[in-house]
This record gives structure tokens, C-alpha cells and sequence, in this order.
């Protein structure tokens, strides 16, 4: 697989112009203009740059990832570093909106070095997309014009400065975007959620838990076709819940159906359950209930 370690070198692959910065570009297509086209097909590849993009289609449903969208209204993309990118030739897009890529050094010893790691949707995979409204859109574009302004501004002392600020209040506002989505996507949400208990129903009634014991959360989330951060992202907001609390009330409910069978050992119970050690399913069985698994069995076999 194809790294590009530099800007200019992830750009010029890209068949874009060279940047104004060595770590840092901006397209901004207002009015009439158009952005230059990438590309048009390009086999995996990775860099060490951010990327936040605006695209809006004209012609076909957008396949990204496994998912279909309509990208009417636009929608933004973030690309983190070292997140394999891959996109071929059937999409016809409408080349307006706006295209930011910055090199990851670009952030350092700044506050939005540290910021931007907290912010999952640049882990989010591109299925999973901002989905903006008309107002949403002018927001933001109206923050890449100023960062576009200074820019194309002869750089001077402050230049780097005004940029990083501009950026850390892009990111804001696509954090509150984000919020707004996941609660105007409820019902998608929900059945997120429904599809992850049904995974592990599925997992479990197949045997697989003994088996090849606890499914980790990137195997989950690969097997539902989204991000192991969207996936969590989306439990926490309908449960209250991450994915591993998630993961351990469903294990923990299924140890309650069992031990009410008197013929299997605490240990049995445990290993069909897929722990490695009996002694880490009594440790969480008890902090999860505040009694421990024989204690339990005890309270409901007693007739």
C-alpha cells in the first residue's frame, strides 16, 4: 500500500495544485467556481495528513464504505492520519464545496494538537458522514473563508495562529453537527443498537463463545459494516453505555440464565461464556451485581 509522508506529495498524487503551505491547503469553490477534481479512481492508500471535505453529488447514490447515502444536502468527511482511503469512478460529483488537508505536524505545540484527538468522528469511517442542512453548511462555510482569506495571504507571524483558531471553531461546530445527527438519526441509532445485541445473540446461540471465546469490538463493528468509534459513539448516546459496558451487561444477563442450572460449576459457567479465566467472570459478575456468582445461584434456586 502507497504512504505519502508529506502534503505536497499526498497532493501531487492527487492530481491537485501544490499547496501555498508545506503542511498546509485549502480549496474553497465559491459562487460559480468548481473545485479541481481529484483523480478519478485511486487503489488504497495512506498519509500523515488530516483531511475535512465538503462534497455534494449530482448524478447516483454515493456508495461509501457499505452504505448508501444521499448526498443532496452535502456531506463532510474527516479523514484522520494513517486511515486507508480508497474510491473509484461510478460517482459523478458535483465539485463545490470545500477541501482541507493539513499535515499532522501542522498541530504542533498547539491546543488543537491535543483537542483534535478527542474528537471521534476523524476515527469515524466514511460511511458515516456528517449529513449537513443549507444553515449548517453556510456556517461552516463561512469559517473555511476566512481560513481560505489567510490563506492566500502573504504569511507572516500570525498566519499559523489565525488558521489554528479558525479550525478549532470548524471542528466545534461539526461536533455539535454531529449531536444534532445522532439525535435526528434516532431510529437508525436504535437499530444500531438492536443490530449489535442481535450479533451477539447470533454469536452466542452459534456457540462461538466457548468456542473462540469474548468477541473484541473491532470484530463486532467490522461484522455490522461501521467504525468501532461509531459504534461505540452510537451505544453511548441510546444506552448510556460504551461498547465494552455494553457487551459486559449482555454477558453478564446470560450468566444469570445459566447458573440457574445447579449441574454446572461456577468455572463451567465461565468458560461457556467464553472467559479465559473463571476467576475475572466472578470479579465482574460481582462489581456488575454486588454478589458474586454463587451467592446468586444460592438466592434464586432456593424454592
Amino acid at each position: 500500500m502507497q504512504h505519502f509522508k508529506t502534503l505536497s506529495a499526498y497532493l501531487k498524487y492527487l492530481e491537485l495544485p501544490k499547496p501555498e503551505h508545506p503542511m498546509f491547503n485549502v480549496l474553497f469553490a465559491k459562487g460559480d467556481q468548481f473545485l479541481p477534481c481529484p483523480k478519478e479512481s485511486s487503489p488504497p492508500i495512506t498519509n500523515d495528513c488530516y483531511s475535512i471535505s465538503l462534497k455534494k453529488t449530482i448524478k447516483g447514490e454515493l456508495n461509501y464504505g457499505r452504505t448508501k447515502y444521499d448526498f443532496t444536502n452535502g456531506a463532510l468527511i474527516f479523514i484522520a492520519p494513517r486511515q486507508v482511503m480508497q474510491w473509484d469512478s461510478r460517482v459523478v460529483f458535483e465539485q463545490k464545496g470545500f477541501s482541507i488537508n493539513f499535515h499532522e505536524d501542522f498541530l504542533i505545540g498547539t491546543e488543537l494538537a491535543h483537542q483534535v484527538k478527542r474528537y471521534g468522528f476523524f476515527s469515524y469511517a466514511v460511511n458515516e458522514a456528517l449529513h449537513l442542512s443549507p444553515k449548517e453548511e453556510r456556517q461552516l462555510e463561512a469559517i473555511v473563508e476566512n481560513i481560505e482569506i489567510e490563506y492566500q495571504n502573504n504569511q507572516d507571524a500570525f498566519s499559523k495562529d489565525i488558521i489554528i483558531s479558525q479550525l478549532s471553531t470548524l471542528l466545534k461546530y461539526a461536533n455539535r453537527f454531529y449531536e444534532r445527527q445522532f439525535l435526528n438519526r434516532k431510529n437508525l441509532s436504535n437499530n444500531l443498537v438492536e443490530k449489535f445485541n442481535k450479533h451477539l445473540d447470533a454469536y452466542s446461540k452459534a456457540g462461538k463463545l466457548k468456542e473462540q471465546g469474548i468477541p473484541n469490538i473491532e470484530q463486532l463493528a467490522n461484522t455490522m459494516s461501521v467504525s468501532q468509534r461509531y459504534l461505540s459513539d452510537t451505544l453511548k448516546k441510546e444506552t448510556g453505555k460504551t461498547t465494552i459496558e455494553h457487551l459486559q451487561s449482555y454477558l453478564i444477563d446470560e450468566a444469570k440464565q445459566i447458573l440457574l442450572n445447579p449441574q454446572k460449576s461456577i468455572s463451567e459457567v465461565a468458560y461457556e461464556l467464553g472467559f479465559e479465566y473463571p476467576q475475572y467472570f466472578s470479579r465482574l459478575f460481582k462489581k456488575k451485581e454486588g454478589e458474586s456468582p454463587s451467592r446468586y445461584r444460592e438466592k434464586y434456586t432456593l424454592n
